[in-house]
């Protein structure tokens, strides 16, 4: 394989960021497997930043709303995998922040009645346990949890959960 100048690796990530919001992350992993040399790819990235190809900030809205709606992820998953593609604390505090609370809540309800249906457990606490265990795992917070939770029992029969 041919070594890829810098001027076509340039063209060839402006492609690969128009077709998708990317990341710098994304971008430099990319750049890495064609191997160009660090100070090319510091260029390249610097050039796409300027010229609006790269913004970590509406990538990193975009992949929030992306992953609550269809992955049904809560913040703490979320922010979690923003700062795995080193997106800054401030974008990831920010962007999470921004989710819609009222879609947040229905998307966590909605999946806790859905996992109600497949839990077994001998008694009404057994299963809250297991659904709130669910939801810490799909990285909801311990407190929307509970709420939801409590929503859902109508008479009040989730209401001692772990802090």
């Amino acid at each position: 394989m041919k070594p890829v100048s810098e001027s076509e690796m340039l063209h060839r990530m402006a492609a690969y960021c128009s077709a998708s919001e990317r990341c710098v992350d994304d971008v430099k992993k990319k750049m890495v497997s064609a191997g160009l040399p660090a100070d090319a790819q510091e260029r390249i990235i610097q050039k796409l930043v300027s010229e609006r190809y790269i913004d970590e900030a509406r990538y990193a809205r975009f992949f929030a709303n992306d992953k609550l709606r269809f992955n049904k992820w809560g913040r703490i998953r979320i922010r979690l995998e923003l700062q795995r593609k080193r997106i800054p604390e401030q974008i990831r505090e920010e962007v999470t922040g921004e989710l819609d609370e009222q879609l947040y809540r229905s998307i966590l309800t909605d999946l806790l009645k859905g996992k109600k249906k497949s839990v077994k457990g001998k008694d009404e606490r057994e299963i809250g346990y297991k659904l709130f265990r669910f939801a810490v795992g799909r990285g909801f917070e311990s407190d929307v949890i509970r709420e939801c939770l409590k929503t859902m029992g109508s008479d009040g029969e989730y209401e001692a959960y772990p802090d």
